[in-house]
């Protein structure tokens, strides 16, 4: 967690200094206060994914960007294999009920970033719409969980997936007593 935390801090302060911004302007630009991304820079404070969520959409960067402190490597039109395995990436990168394990951060060149989310018992979280042109996809592992997509929200079990415009709201929630599990492709527009 303190090196989640670290990079967040790094994170964080060197996108507001490639573009100038004061914590005035960033906390303009995302909509999460001043004194938040103040305690954020500092090391002081575990952000909601929604938060995550909101800082990198002000910055028009990918979520992996905050949570992901390895880099994979950079795209390659004639790749290697690349083997990555969840148990290793997962983590609770925010205070609250979710893990995360960024099994493919995003890469520039592919536009997507590839996220294997568990949702813990009555988990709730409604997200902004991200940038323009974004599309998520959601296929469930493990579990039942609930997405709210097109102003309902829909019941999805083991084997269901989705495809959806994440630049509108949106939001996922697990009423359950047990954990539901989804890998989330995220695709950003180049």
């Amino acid at each position: 967690m303190q090196e989640l935390s670290q990079h967040l801090s790094h994170t964080l302060k060197k996108l507001r200094k490639e573009k100038e911004w004061s914590l005035d302007r960033t906390a303009k630009e995302t909509g999460v206060s001043k004194a938040m991304l103040g305690q954020i820079e500092r090391g002081e404070s575990s952000p909601t994914v929604a938060t995550l969520w909101k800082i990198a959409g002000g910055f028009h960067c990918s979520l992996s960007t905050f949570i992901e402190p390895y880099s994979i490597e950079p795209y390659n039109p004639h790749p290697s294999t690349l083997i990555r395995n969840a148990n290793d990436l997962r983590h609770q990168p925010a205070k609250d009920k979710m893990l995360v394990a960024p099994i493919f951060p995003f890469d520039p060149q592919l536009s997507f970033e590839v996220f294997e989310l568990t949702l813990l018992p009555h988990y709730e979280r409604y997200s902004e719409p991200h940038e323009t042109g974004v599309i998520e996809f959601v296929l469930v592992l493990e579990g039942e969980m609930e997405l709210f997509v097109d102003q309902q929200w829909q019941t999805l079990t083991k084997g269901m997936s989705v495809r959806f415009a994440a630049d509108k709201p949106h939001g996922y929630r697990n009423l359950s007593t047990v954990q539901a599990v989804f890998h989330n492709v995220i695709h950003y527009p180049r």
